[in-house]
């Protein structure tokens, strides 16, 4: 059977290992008509007076932090403080700490489990990490060290507090920074129990409490035992979650403030030894140490993660964005009053052309600067600020609706396709697929490159037909719904697109979940 053939191509099984997730970035709030009245009348008496002393007692915790560090130079605040300072300011800002969650309505804090010393665990790892909320852990672990951006230092009282805390700062704009840090929490780690313990959320940003976020490896760096600690919030309604799609910032804090009584679970699990392979690896260490949580929890431990500033959800074996940056692009196109049908591509098929900014507005015919802007940092950049021009025709494809997906997969392929030194055929190889997918799934290009070889096993060569890639974007029983629940958002008419509810049935969640139906749409 030649290669290519349809007989040759088997898909991949789209569930390995445990079932998929739910989706663990939206969170939504449903309240019955009942509750509503509740939360009007509580959110008129209640909430206003708690926000209001909450914020009072904020400011008084000010003095305290800035008195512990007040005329301490930069090389003295490199070793732990001691003396009356840490007694007199430390207490106080934890007398203060309590006193202000107990106004926002958090009366009960349940602690369950003993927690380790810093000697038997100099690293304290937190999880799931829901909320804004979730400082309140500090409390019962006696006020560790924390991991913040540097970026909040700026921020009026939490900045004094940072440095109150002598938290480790990272810095999202310099790259040298991360490297500070690894050192730091490594410094501090195995200081004999000098340091007191250092605390880490290793999900790194907030989820809905429902599965487990992919760990980030900078609390297992180190390699020394870490003791994991739980928080859950057993309220008869789930005010408290700060999802990435759900209720405000605003929002989140009126109602639990609007909440009589809010209580807090949590619990110390025995200390983690990690094995002599773990240590040396932190990614292993932190993947068994999201387990060994995940089933203390009883919910899953999942891929999911933010890649830069989008959430990635896993569905099968790739990781997919929950919403692709092309919906954001023909969002502003739109805006801008441009039907993408109507720009003239005239990308070379297997050849990349680099253009510039000014190239790209002018074959878009985009004239307002910030619209231009934005629509150009959507695509990837080379080391000259240059985009390939096939990466804008194949998202101008895809946006403009007027082709199906055979035909629209048929010229992804083509656009990346490349000629092959023996035989007349061409081949789409690791990085023309992993382009694809970022741009139309928007997916990592490491998972991408990493699904491309495995799709490449049953084969000779390590590229893929063209039957091979619409056989595997068109007819796979998940990554073929994948690419038309993507591709195929509901349409009110020809260019004026909606994106797929995140938790509808023809959503990326649905199919992350394994049921997959007809789309159907969802008024907001």
């Amino acid at each position: 059977m030649s290669q290519g053939s349809p007989g040759d191509w088997a898909p991949l099984d789209p569930t390995p290992g445990p079932p998929a997730s739910p989706n663990p970035f939206v969170h939504e709030l449903h309240l019955s008509r009942l509750q509503r009245v509740k939360f009007c009348l509580l959110g008129a008496l209640l909430a206003p007076i708690r926000v209001l002393l909450a914020f009072i007692v904020l400011f008084l915790l000010w003095p305290f932090a800035w008195l512990q560090v007040a005329g301490l130079s930069e090389e003295q605040l490199q070793e732990p403080i001691t003396g009356w300072r840490k007694t007199v300011c430390h207490n106080g800002v934890l007398g203060l700490s309590r006193l202000l969650f107990f106004l926002l309505g958090f009366l009960r804090i349940r602690v369950r489990g003993q927690r380790a010393s810093r000697l038997q665990a100099p690293v304290l790892v937190a999880a799931p990490h829901s909320t804004f909320f979730d400082p309140i852990v500090l409390l019962p672990c006696d006020l560790p060290k924390v991991v913040s951006r540097a970026e909040n230092l700026s921020v009026p009282v939490i900045g004094a507090l940072l440095r109150f805390n002598q938290a480790i700062l990272v810095s999202r704009h310099d790259p040298a920074s991360r490297r500070r840090v690894v050192e730091e929490v490594r410094r501090r780690a195995t200081s004999g129990g000098k340091w007191p313990q250092v605390l880490f959320f290793p999900e790194g940003t907030c989820s809905n409490k429902k599965a487990l976020l992919k760990f980030k490896p900078g609390a297992f760096i180190a390699g020394v035992p870490v003791q994991p600690v739980l928080i859950r919030y057993p309220n008869s309604l789930d005010t408290t979650s700060w999802a990435w799609r759900g209720p405000g910032v605003l929002q989140v804090l009126w109602l639990t403030a609007s909440q009589p009584c809010s209580i807090v679970d949590v619990e110390f699990l025995p200390v983690y030894h990690p094995s002599p392979e773990e240590s040396r690896d932190p990614t292993l260490y932190a993947n068994n140490v999201q387990r060994v949580m995940a089933q203390a929890l009883g919910i899953p431990a999942t891929e999911c993660e933010f890649v830069g500033s989008l959430p990635v959800i896993v569905v099968g074996r790739l990781k997919v964005a929950l919403e692709p940056q092309l919906w954001e692009l023909g969002k502003v196109l739109r805006k801008a009053g441009l039907s993408p049908g109507y720009v003239d591509a005239g990308a070379e098929p297997g050849r990349s052309r680099m253009i510039s900014q000014e190239e790209f507005a002018r074959q878009l015919q985009l004239s307002d600067p910030q619209t231009v802007a934005g629509a150009f940092g959507y695509f990837q950049q080379d080391t000259k600020g240059l985009v390939d021009f096939r990466d804008v025709a194949l998202a101008l494809a895809a946006l403009d609706g007027g082709r199906n997906l055979e035909e629209l997969t048929r010229l992804a392929f083509e656009l990346f396709a490349e000629e092959q030194a023996e035989g007349p055929n061409r081949l789409l190889c690791k990085d023309g697929f992993s382009t694809i997918l970022h741009l139309l799934l928007g997916s990592p290009r490491p998972a991408a490159a990493a699904l491309h070889a495995e799709l490449c096993q049953a084969g000779p060569s390590q590229g893929l037909s063209l039957c091979q890639f619409q056989n595997f974007s068109l007819h796979d029983p998940l990554y073929g719904k994948l690419f038309s629940t993507y591709l195929r958002p509901p349409h009110t008419s020809r260019g004026t697109s909606q994106t797929p509810n995140a938790s509808s049935p023809g959503s990326p969640t649905a199919l992350a979940n394994g049921t997959v139906q007809a789309p159907k749409q969802k008024g907001d």
